[in-house]
C-alpha cells in the first residue's frame, strides 16, 4: 500500500510535470528517446532503470539543465527552456546525487544558507539537532543526506526531483528519508519524481512508477502492480537480464487492463 494519497476515488491529480515524446541528447546523439511521462500533485512517481538507462538526463532536463531535442515537456506551467533557477522561484527543488552541502559550515549555518528554518528541517529529522554546530563535512553520510534533503523540503516545494537519493546509505536511513518524502508529499500535495535504486522498498511509498531502458521508457503502472512483478522488473530491466517482457503497459491501481507489446527483440 502507498504512503501516499493513491487518488482511488477516480480524479487525476494536477499535473506538475508533463513529457509527450520527450528525447533528450548531446549534439545529434540523443540519450532518451521519446517517452511520456507524468507527475501530479501530491504523487511519489518512481523512475527506474540500470545505469546508462537515461534517469538523470531525464531529471535534468526536466530541471532546466538540458534542453529537449524533441517532444513536448511542461514542468510547474514554464517553458520546457526555462533555467534551472528560474524554475526554483516557481517552486521546484532538485536534490542530486552529489550530497548539496557546504562542508566547512555547521549544520545550522548550512540550513541558514539555504534560508530555511531549522525549526522546520528539525521537524523533518529531529537526528540532526545534536549535530547544528558540527561541520557538514564531518557528518555521517546519512547525516549529510538528511541536511541535504531538509534544505531541499524545508523551502516547502511544490514539486521535488531526487537523483539517488538513497545512494551508499544504510536501510534505517534510507527508511528515513522516504519517510520524510512521502509525509511531505502526503501534507502539502508537493508531487515527487524520484530516481532510486532501492525498488522494493521505494515502491512502498510510491504511487506509480516507470522504467527505463537504453533511453525509452519500457514498462510503467501503479506501485502495487510493479511490485506484484517485482521479480520481472528486477530480473528483466534492472538487472539487464537477455529475457525481455512481453507487456509494456502495467494497469493501473484501479486493475486496468494490461496493454501494448514489444518483440523480444526490441530495443529499449
Amino acid at each position: 500500500m502507498s504512503a501516499v494519497a493513491s487518488h482511488g476515488n477516480g480524479t487525476t491529480p494536477e499535473p506538475l510535470v508533463e513529457a509527450r515524446g520527450l528525447s533528450v541528447g548531446f549534439g545529434s546523439q540523443p540519450v532518451v528517446r521519446g517517452i511520456d511521462l507524468r507527475v501530479g500533485a501530491g504523487e511519489v512517481v518512481l523512475l527506474l532503470g540500470p545505469n546508462g538507462a537515461g534517469k538523470t538526463t531525464t531529471l535534468l532536463c526536466l530541471a532546466g539543465e538540458y534542453r529537449p531535442m524533441g517532444g513536448e515537456v511542461s514542468v510547474l506551467g514554464v517553458e520546457p527552456r526555462t533555467p534551472l533557477h528560474r524554475r526554483a522561484r516557481q517552486g521546484l527543488a532538485f536534490v542530486t546525487e552529489e550530497r548539496s552541502i557546504f562542508r566547512s559550515l555547521s549544520t545550522a549555518d548550512n540550513l541558514r544558507a539555504g534560508d530555511v528554518s531549522i525549526e522546520a528541517a528539525l521537524e523533518l529529522f529531529p537526528e540532526l539537532e545534536k549535530r547544528l554546530s558540527v561541520r557538514a563535512g564531518l557528518l555521517s553520510g546519512g547525516e549529510q543526506q538528511m541536511l541535504t534533503l531538509a534544505r531541499a523540503l524545508s523551502r516547502k516545494p511544490r514539486l521535488l526531483l531526487a537523483d539517488e537519493l538513497s545512494l551508499g546509505l544504510g536501510p534505517l536511513v534510507v527508511k528515513r528519508l522516504l519517510d520524510a518524502v512521502a509525509r511531505v508529499a502526503k501534507e502539502s500535495g508537493m508531487g515527487v519524481l524520484l530516481v532510486e535504486q532501492h525498488v522494493r522498498k521505494a515502491l512502498r511509498y510510491a504511487d506509480r512508477g516507470y522504467v527505463m531502458r537504453q533511453g525509452e521508457i519500457v514498462l510503467e503502472g501503479s506501485a502495487n502492480r510493479l511490485h506484484e512483478r517485482i521479480g520481472e522488473v528486477e530480473d528483466s530491466y534492472l538487472a539487464g537480464a537477455e529475457n525481455r517482457l512481453i507487456t509494456t503497459h502495467v494497469g493501473d491501481q484501479r486493475g486496468g487492463a494490461e496493454t501494448g507489446t514489444a518483440s523480444p527483440g526490441a530495443s529499449g
